[in-house]
């Protein structure tokens, strides 16, 4: 690897999306940025799973050492799987034989799909306990965190008033990153001084603003999850919940975006708060494989499943570096208002 030079490098942030297992995606794109002598890293938003990236980077990250930071990276991945190889979340038969990533024809899925339909975790007193507690607890040190170079913003959602609290570096513990990933369907709340918190992705998946704010990198990459655009409608029901938690966690991404894209077309004061938003310049990651997954393969922590995902990201970011490399620090590299028209 190259020697960095941190008075010749580019300076990024970078917004993570959040997706269950396919969060393994984004740790393949950070795992090939982080080897990539020229950048730099100055704040990281996250909700749900890209929040535990962005906190186990960002821990390991505290020393600038990216090769720590990818090490951890692999832990915390190959931990969650290591944690799941007994759940009963496993693919089934049929879909092991034909090759297919989801959970659609396992019986426990199945019946755990009828049952969140039901009845809540309240009912079933289920959410009381997150293997991730542990997890997180065993592979990052939340003292180094808080004093990370790398500026940390992690969403949440309140459940009182419906509104995203983004925690910083020194307020982040294991509930925080919990409440960032927690599904009403499957966890109870996840209470936090005094407040109870669900799933960032409802009120920002990931947050801009902090980054705009509070940064001062004006290149973003946005290592993008959830399909924003799906060419056939949604049919079963389960297709069309799917399809309603994508629309509704891209939602407040695409209205800070089109802030951007408005700001750059009315913005003059180059001094002003706008300005800094109209000049910010827009970075995407994603991949067309993420759209082909079903909704169930969210839940599969196999192995396999992992680290194909992490080839993709890695393969993904390989390209984006190679086709887009030269525009970071230049200019954007999503034409936000192509994509904005599109959608």
């Amino acid at each position: 690897m190259a020697a960095r030079d941190p008075t010749n490098q580019i300076l990024i942030d970078l917004a993570l999306q959040g997706g269950g297992a396919h969060g393994a995606f984004t740790w393949g794109v950070l795992d090939r940025l982080l080897e990539e002598p020229s950048l730099r890293i100055e704040g990281i938003s996250g909700t749900s799973a890209g929040a535990m990236n962005a906190a186990v980077l960002a821990h390991a990250y505290a020393d600038g050492e990216p090769d720590q930071a990818r090490t951890a990276l692999e832990t915390f991945w190959r931990s969650v799987s290591r944690a799941a190889l007994y759940s009963p979340f496993r693919r089934g038969p049929l879909d092991v034989l034909l090759g297919r990533w989801s959970l659609d024809h396992s019986p426990f899925f199945i019946a755990a799909e009828f049952m969140s339909r039901v009845f809540s975790p309240y009912d079933l007193g289920a959410g009381r306990s997150n293997p991730l507690a542990e997890i997180l607890d065993s592979v990052v040190d939340f003292r180094r965190l808080s004093q990370s170079r790398i500026k940390l913003f992690v969403t949440a959602t309140n459940v009182r008033t419906g509104r995203g609290r983004v925690f910083r570096n020194a307020e982040i513990t294991p509930e925080v990153l919990l409440a960032s990933a927690c599904l009403p369907t499957l966890f109870q709340a996840v209470e936090i001084g005094g407040e109870l918190y669900w799933d960032g992705g409802y009120s920002g998946n990931p947050t801009v603003t902090p980054l705009v704010r509070e940064c001062a990198a004006s290149d973003t990459i946005l290592v993008q999850i959830n399909p924003v655009e799906r060419p056939d409608a949604p049919r079963s029901a389960r297709e069309i919940l799917n399809r309603l938690n994508e629309v509704s966690f891209n939602s407040v991404l695409l209205k800070e975006l089109r802030m951007i894209a408005l700001l750059r077309q009315v913005s003059q004061q180059r001094d002003s708060e706008a300005a800094k938003w109209a000049t910010m310049r827009i970075h995407r990651v994603t991949s067309d494989l993420l759209t082909s997954l079903g909704s169930s393969s969210k839940l599969n922590a196999e192995w396999d499943f992992f680290l194909m995902l992490r080839d993709e990201g890695r393969r993904c970011a390989e390209t984006f570096l190679s086709r887009h490399g030269r525009d970071l620090g230049r200019r954007s590299s999503l034409d936000l208002d192509q994509f904005l028209t599109s959608v």
